[in-house]
């Protein structure tokens, strides 16, 4: 059954949206320049991880959206396309998969390189 919801979820990341933007790519940064591009009050701060590691701690503003539940690509959908994204996970991977898959849905995307392991700003829980 989890084999079958899997390729569901797969098929559902690769189809839900339009891939012309997808050859754009993402930026990838670290911490200090993530910072930067959080401070602009348009962008939209996505925590790709569980709820629970969110609600363990994280970056103030950021709205938590679990790549690996069944609503992502519809969720990630919703997102505003005329403002740019900045997201996240614990160390990298997730976030990484996620921006890709936001940048097939058209957006602006830059991605914590190292996860919030690595943030040193603060942190809300």
């Amino acid at each position: 059954m989890k084999t079958i919801l899997y390729i569901l979820f797969a098929a559902t990341m690769m189809v839900g949206c339009n891939n012309s933007k997808a050859t754009k790519g993402f930026d990838s940064v670290d911490a200090t320049r993530f910072a930067e591009v959080i401070e602009n009050e348009q962008v939209q701060i996505i925590d790709t991880r569980t709820p629970e590691e969110f609600s363990e701690g994280h970056i103030p503003g950021a709205v938590n959206i679990d790549i690996d539940s069944e609503e992502f690509a519809a969720k990630v959908a919703e997102l505003d396309k005329s403002r740019p994204v900045a997201v996240y996970c614990r160390g990298g991977r997730r976030s990484k998969e996620a921006a890709k898959h936001m940048v097939s849905c058209g957006l602006e995307v830059t991605e914590l390189s190292d996860g919030i392991m690595s943030w040193k700003g603060a942190v809300e829980k």
